[in-house]
């Protein structure tokens, strides 16, 4: 009796983890790691090798000389970003579209998703997916120059059809406080139907007995799509939500370039366009790197900031 209350009451051994590329795990799984090797060398080389450019912002890079043998600065770019005339409309310029497409396109993929997944399988479904698939599969040159044909005061076909109300001709395209509009709308045709995709992937797992009991119970179709359908979704949400917060600050400037003119350039100048004329066009190349430099950090604490809440809120998180 007292040997087996010894054996029980005995202190359990920690099992030690054994390290990922141990000489065993190679030998065991040489092939998986063959696998990975092309996927792990193209991130090492250009994504991880390159970071070192980075350097370009704390120094008064010369081509000639090189990065390593650029002059040392110090933090005399970023300073000179700050105390710039044009910071705070950058900033206000980035974070309105940004946010302001968050607002309008967040949402809907959601509701287009709910929707689709509660018609019936035939030809009206798939028309309506291949409606609201196809847009996403137009090239950003293509949607800026029908946008621009579109919304053209004398021959688009958008003035056209406000005609016929009694609207006058607006100037959608050089006229600042449209901008925006314009921006985010055109985003959220192109790519509502897309991004409804995941959504459909999670309304897919859910089990079909809920409905039937639901069903059974006299729930309704809305309580049916509030209570079974949407909760299924919000882990979906919750991380695809973190990540367009975490890339608020992360646009694009191919679009904008194409819609932009002196005439909207108020509105239409962001922390992208920015560094693009100036790395590129004006071969300020510290300068530019530095503004990159400070957006990217700006995207990484937004990125963690909203994952920490997301963990502490929803139990839902990337890491």
């Amino acid at each position: 009796m007292a040997a087996a209350t010894a054996t029980v009451s005995a202190p359990k051994q920690k099992k030690t983890r054994e390290p990922l590329f141990s000489k065993r795990r190679l030998k065991q799984n040489w092939q998986l790691y063959i696998l990975i090797l092309p996927a792990f060398l193209s991130f090492l080389i250009f994504s991880y090798i390159p970071m070192y450019g980075i350097l370009i912002a704390f120094k008064d890079y010369v081509p000639t000389l090189g990065i390593w043998g650029s002059p040392w600065v110090g933090f005399k770019y970023f300073k000179q970003f700050f105390d710039s005339y044009y910071f705070w409309d950058l900033i206000r310029n980035t974070i309105g579209i940004q946010v302001y497409g968050l607002i309008v396109g967040f949402p809907l993929p959601i509701i287009l998703a709910l929707a689709l997944n509660e018609m019936k399988d035939g030809f009206w479904k798939k028309f309506a997916q291949t409606v609201t698939y196809a847009p996403n599969f137009i090239s950003i040159v293509v949607m800026g120059g029908m946008l621009i044909a579109f919304l053209d005061p004398s021959t688009g076909i958008i003035n056209h059809a406000l005609g016929f109300f009694g609207v006058k001709p607006i100037a959608f395209m050089s006229d600042p406080k449209w901008f925006k509009t314009v921006y985010v709308l055109s985003g959220v045709w192109q790519g509502t139907g897309w991004g409804s995709v995941i959504y459909l992937a999670a309304l897919a797992g859910v089990d079909p007995s809920l409905h039937e009991a639901a069903i059974v119970d006299g729930a309704s179709r809305v309580q049916r799509i509030w209570h079974i359908n949407l909760p299924a979704i919000v882990p979906t949400m919750v991380i695809l939500l973190i990540m367009n917060v975490g890339s608020l600050f992360s646009m694009g400037y191919e679009k904008i370039l194409l819609l932009q003119n002196p005439l909207n350039m108020s509105s239409s100048n962001v922390i992208a366009t920015f560094v693009y004329s100036q790395g590129l066009i004006n071969g300020q190349y510290s300068y530019a790197a530095a503004v990159g430099l400070f957006n990217a950090a700006i995207n990484a604490v937004l990125l963690i900031s909203v994952n920490a809440i997301a963990r502490r809120v929803s139990e839902n998180s990337l890491w």
